[in-house]
């Protein structure tokens, strides 16, 4: 078996939580427990979940914004957790969320893309000549290089934060929410862009979204993280036609769908009901539990050990091993018996 691009192994993350006039820790709050997940060379990887499940945390960890608390984080079989400040950075960059407060409004668009270029100490000949290029490959005219974010829309200001991105020639590419703050149709076209760009150039993405549907022609595999823990990982083809965890139905369930063929395959499941618990308040056992239309004993009592499904697809539920669990023709009598 060849090495992983990246390896996330047993990764958690808490944060302090303080109080009082001088600021006193009282505690803390576990935003990430336990999550593993590798990403081999030149694939899309997808991290699935509601606001506040991890997932922007996990970013963080990797590409070196925030230090875990525990675990390993690998990258061609180095230890990223303990590097220091003098080691090499690795070839991995971070695309975020809003493009327009990623981008300095006091530099033009070629400035932005050169500042990765000109701590190489090229000359500036070469630096105009990659900056061009890269201009090229997100599919920008080259005397978008004079402009300034301003007078960009959303769409080119995401364009060119890609092309910030590749300046640095990364490996990997961590994409959060890439394309939450665009409209439909825009989302479209930086998906397709994203696309090729990972054939040309054989990037490897982590790409982090709440939307699955995006997710669905772009990635290969998917992780579920609901509150800081991996419930759910395998292959979008066992994901959207084999979902083992009621979590991850549920979000399929909300996927927006536009034909017949579509509807008949996507899970019916009862609306969830209840706020997302507070990591700060976690529930005992299952965090789910407390929303979940399945629920029984154990879920409250234990957290779900991870139970391998298929050659790369896990879930972690009490329901796998419940003798009497619903089978899925149950799950449109329970939604059509609950709204009675």
């Amino acid at each position: 078996m060849t090495e992983p691009l990246l390896e996330v192994v047993a990764l958690k993350k808490t944060f302090p939580v303080r109080g009082g006039v001088f600021g006193t820790v009282r505690g803390e709050v576990t935003a990430v427990e336990d999550v593993s997940f590798a990403v081999a060379r030149g694939e899309a990887f997808g991290l699935a979940g509601e606001s506040g499940s991890g997932k922007s945390t996990i970013a963080r960890m990797i590409v070196g914004l925030t230090a875990p608390s525990g675990g390993a984080i690998r990258f061609e079989g180095r230890d990223l957790a303990s590097r220091g400040a003098a080691q090499e950075r690795p070839p991995i960059q971070m695309v975020f969320q809003n493009p327009g407060s990623s981008l300095n409004p006091r530099r033009s668009i070629g400035q932005s893309i050169a500042v990765p270029l000109e701590a190489r100490a090229l000359t500036r000949a070469e630096v105009e000549r990659r900056v061009a290029r890269l201009l090229d490959l997100v599919q920008l005219p080259a005397d978008f290089r004079v402009r300034y974010p301003h007078e960009l829309s959303g769409g080119q200001k995401q364009r060119v934060a890609i092309a910030r991105a590749l300046a640095a020639e990364p490996k990997l590419l961590v994409l959060d929410e890439p394309t939450s703050a665009l409209d439909v149709s825009v989302q479209a076209k930086i998906i397709e862009l994203l696309i090729d760009l990972g054939r040309s150039l054989g990037l490897a993405y982590i790409f982090i979204s709440h939307d699955l549907s995006l997710m669905r022609n772009f990635v290969a595999r998917v992780g579920v993280l609901y509150l800081g823990r991996l419930i759910e990982a395998g292959s979008v083809r066992r994901l959207f036609e084999a979902s083992a965890h009621p979590y991850t139905r549920s979000l399929l369930a909300s996927v927006p769908v536009i034909s017949e063929a579509e509807a008949a395959v996507r899970p019916r499941e009862p609306i969830l009901e209840g706020e997302i618990p507070s990591p700060a308040n976690l529930p005992k056992g299952c965090a789910f539990h407390t929303r979940c239309p399945y629920a029984f004993a154990p879920c409250e009592e234990r957290f779900p050990e991870a139970r391998q499904l298929d050659l790369d697809h896990f879930a972690r539920c009490h329901l796998l091993t419940r003798a009497d669990k619903p089978a899925r023709g149950e799950h449109e009598r329970l939604e059509q018996g609950s709204a009675r």
